[in-house]
């Protein structure tokens, strides 16, 4: 048996003396009294402090008046070749802080890199909590909280999004997702379109001065945004599937039928159109209207 058994306050098993440390430390989401006061002190003691935007960080320390000289670049963008240069001076005792623009390190960021190879090279990596936006807005949204599952960005690609939420449409969980304001309402039609119109929170500027919680079905906040543009950054709260629709659905009077003969049934029963029949099995399924044209090619 082989494990590796780390000791944040010791050194780490299968660590060599003189090892710095990585200390993953968590950043205001925007509330700047929300930064800890165990935070503050990590980042004035480290020897480097790695940071995604050094201009968004520089700020930060300029706040609590730590000096920005021990301030380096690492993101997405150069982290093939930051990442093992940060490693190589925590090998040599340095201690490293780790932070992001917003929130907690590693979520949603190049820091996950990092993490995995400070401890490839027996690393101790430490987490110094605080802020994070997808938690903050599950607690106010009034949606269950037992179990949920985050998703990050959904993806860009609307056949990738699409395919992704298909997987989710029998999960109970309360789903957390990120999204930007130009992009959210495609995002909002995709989750209508593929899950249905279920329970759902746009929580925008968390914490910050205009912080806004807008409850309600994806039909109606898609309406209330047509009317209130999307601003700022959004963390999307969307309530799970319940266990009777779930069952409603395996036990539908379609399930013995093919796709063409679900298709043929609208159009011969009900007098719609193909196109509109492919929509209607679409939704029966809960797959994309895609999906059913290409099982019918």
């Amino acid at each position: 048996m082989s494990v590796n058994v780390q000791k944040s306050f010791e050194a780490a098993s299968g660590a060599r003396d003189g090892y710095g440390k990585l200390y993953l430390v968590a950043t205001p989401i925007g509330n700047l009294e929300d930064m800890t006061y165990r935070a503050v002190r990590t980042l004035r003691e480290a020897d480097i402090i790695a940071a995604e935007d050094t201009r968004q960080t520089r700020k930060l320390l300029t706040h609590f008046e730590i000096s920005p000289g021990k301030l380096l670049s690492y993101h997405e963008h150069n982290k093939a070749a930051s990442g093992p240069e940060l490693i190589r001076f925590i090998i040599e005792g340095k201690n490293l802080a780790l932070v992001s623009d917003a929130g907690l390190p590693a979520i949603s960021d190049p820091g996950s890199d990092l993490v995995k190879l400070a401890l490839e090279a027996g690393i101790s990596v430490i987490p110094i909590p605080g802020a994070n936006a997808a938690l903050s807005a599950l607690i106010v949204s009034g949606l269950p909280t037992e179990r949920f599952m985050f998703l990050g960005f959904l993806p860009r690609d609307n056949k990738v999004r699409e395919g992704l939420l298909t997987t989710l449409q029998d999960e109970e969980s309360t789903l957390l997702m990120y999204e930007s304001p130009h992009r959210l309402i495609k995002t909002l039609e995709s989750l209508q379109e593929v899950l249905g119109d279920r329970n759902i929170v746009l929580a925008r500027e968390l914490t910050k001065r205009y912080e806004e919680m807008t409850r309600g079905s994806i039909r109606d906040c898609l309406e209330w945004l047509n009317e209130h543009p999307p601003l700022g950054e959004y963390c999307l709260v969307v309530s799970g599937a319940r266990p009777e629709q779930i069952k409603e659905k395996r036990d539908a009077w379609w399930q013995e039928l093919s796709i063409e003969e679900h298709v043929l049934h609208y159009e011969n029963e009900e007098g719609l159109t193909r196109k509109d029949a492919m929509k209607k099995v679409a939704g029966d399924r809960g797959v994309s209207k895609r999906d059913i044209y290409k099982a019918l090619l």
